[in-house]
């Protein structure tokens, strides 16, 4: 049997890291937690990140790759903006529901505790792959004349303050019903705030 490569090693370390992480804490999970629950020596596991803070930095960059991948494939599609407000809705919440770590590290563990990212994640430079794409779908849509012009910030802001609030009530199991049931009326909602009038 083939012993795992070292990238397979990093890729096992960093999913056990972001279950702990996102259910337990950035502070009550500790290396020797994650190196227990991987089966590797703690000794080890600082062979591969030197730090528990560098191991959650690795984390969000990875979190913002994937969003910002997906994010591309959408902006690259032939849809209205209107379309595309929808498709991203879907995908946050298809995330959210097939791997819930991933937005609950987003949410509980970089958004919660700033400090752990102060060096090296300054602003929103650790983010920056996802925002990228989000600026980018703004301003497409401001040139296809279906978003009105406005800051950056404000509408960044009042979109993932939609999907965040929400996943974040999927999380304390106070939704009635599962995303989904919300995708259309939250799609719309966006919409109707960004849109030209």
């Amino acid at each position: 049997m083939s012993r795992p490569t070292k990238e397979a090693r990093k890729v096992s370390i960093m999913t056990q890291a972001l279950h702990l992480f996102s259910r337990e804490g950035f502070y009550a999970t500790t290396m020797p937690l994650i190196a227990r629950g991987i089966g590797m020596s703690v000794g080890n596991l600082y062979n591969y990140f030197p730090s528990k803070e560098s191991l959650a930095k690795e984390l969000i960059l990875y979190i913002a790759e994937l969003l910002g991948d997906e994010i591309r494939a959408i902006n690259e599609s032939p849809l209205s903006t209107r379309d595309k407000i929808d498709a991203i809705v879907a995908m946050y919440f298809r995330i959210a529901q097939e791997q819930p770590q991933t937005i609950e590290y987003f949410l509980r563990v970089y958004l919660s505790n700033r400090e752990v990212f102060r060096n090296g994640c300054e602003g929103m430079l650790c983010v920056s792959p996802f925002v990228t794409e989000l600026m980018i779908f703004f301003e497409e849509g401001v040139r296809a004349q279906e978003l009105r012009n406005q800051d950056f910030f404000s509408a960044f802001g009042l979109f993932m303050g939609y999907l965040g609030g929400m996943v974040f009530l999927q999380g304390e199991n106070i939704l009635p019903h599962g995303l989904d049931e919300y995708r259309a009326s939250i799609s719309e909602n966006i919409y109707h705030a960004l849109k030209t009038h």
